[in-house]
């Protein structure tokens, strides 16, 4: 080592350390000074709401100082907008967004035939002795055989199809009329003729419920013929549908019936609903009184045809005449 060198090791050592102390002190100041304004820039976008206090990515990228302005001017006009809108989630109020009316669900709805017998004096009075009910897609809900309350006189099989072996498996009315009333109670009931039905079953539906098929051929805008006259379940379903029923001398089929009428029914299902629908929408005092009160104008419904109302009491109580106006042989008058 040559005389008066200093080793590297020692030279300036509280020098290195000052130099040291003054890069670090200058580079936390400026770290501390860049935090400043970060932290005064973030309350300032807190307090305008357009930065969540809740810590995440998304605070790394900040406005500079010169686009705060525009940033807030989007900040006010983005604080209007929720305004308009209801819930956390920010969807829209069922108010401010126009939406079509929901479509009704499929209606309930039942067809119904009855088949009598004759009791009484000379069997001129008709109860109850078989009923069918066929659903919307023609399953058969009810069908049985029922026993009357009175004695059978005529068992009218030729238009009833009912025997007496037929009563040996029969129930009660009163069982029925309960069983029956179960599945019609706030449904629309289709059939032809129903006056006939509901008297037997000692029952009045409401008319804005009730589809009678000899309404029809109104609907259909048939000859007038059709409309005046008393039209058979038997012509319209060969007429309408282009099927066969009733047909040999072993009497009608109550789920048959009921069936035809359903399908019937279904044919002009879309304009009898929109003229039902249009109809109640009428002022109360356009409307007829409401049938399901007062058995006379129910029998007086416009769904009728107006010869029914005409017949002789035993063509009401659907004794041999209305089986055989269905079967396209008209109305004829009672015997004395």
């Amino acid at each position: 080592m040559v005389a008066g060198e200093v080793p590297e090791s020692t030279q300036c050592p509280s020098l290195t350390s000052l130099n040291t102390k003054d890069v670090v002190r200058r580079r936390h100041k400026r770290r501390s000074r860049q935090h400043q304004r970060f932290m005064a820039r973030k309350a300032l976008l807190q307090e305008q709401e357009l930065l969540s206090t809740a810590p995440g990515p998304g605070l790394c990228l900040l406005p500079s100082p010169s686009q705060m302005p525009a940033v807030t001017e989007a900040s006010d006009s983005r604080r209007q907008r929720p305004k308009a809108r209801s819930g956390s989630n920010g969807l829209c109020s069922k108010k401010s967004v126009p939406r079509e009316a929901p479509r009704p669900g499929p209606i309930k709805c039942v067809a119904i035939d009855c088949e009598m017998v004759g009791t009484g004096p000379q069997g001129r009075v008709s109860e109850l002795a078989r009923c069918s009910v066929v659903s919307y897609s023609g399953d058969v809900l009810y069908d049985k055989y029922i026993r009357p309350e009175m004695p059978i006189v005529d068992y009218r099989t030729r238009w009833s199809g009912i025997t007496r072996q037929h009563m040996h498996k029969a129930i009660p009315f009163q069982v029925a009329q309960k069983e029956i009333l179960k599945l019609l109670k706030g449904k629309v009931v289709v059939g032809h003729a129903l006056h006939n039905d509901f008297q037997a079953l000692k029952y009045v539906h409401p008319r804005s419920q009730t589809r009678d098929t000899t309404y029809v051929p109104n609907l259909l805008s048939q000859p007038s013929s059709l409309i005046r006259t008393r039209v058979s379940l038997k012509d319209l379903a060969l007429n309408l549908l282009h099927k066969k029923i009733q047909v040999g001398h072993q009497g009608h089929s109550s789920v048959e019936d009921a069936m035809t009428a359903m399908e019937l029914y279904q044919l002009v299902e879309v304009q009898w609903e929109q003229q039902v629908a249009s109809s109640a929408q009428a002022p109360a005092e356009d409307r007829g009184p409401d049938s399901s009160t007062d058995v006379e104008q129910y029998m007086d419904d416009q769904y009728w045809p107006e010869d029914l109302t005409q017949s002789t009491g035993a063509e009401t109580n659907g004794g041999p005449d209305r089986q055989e106006g269905e079967e396209g042989q008209g109305a004829r008058s009672a015997p004395p």
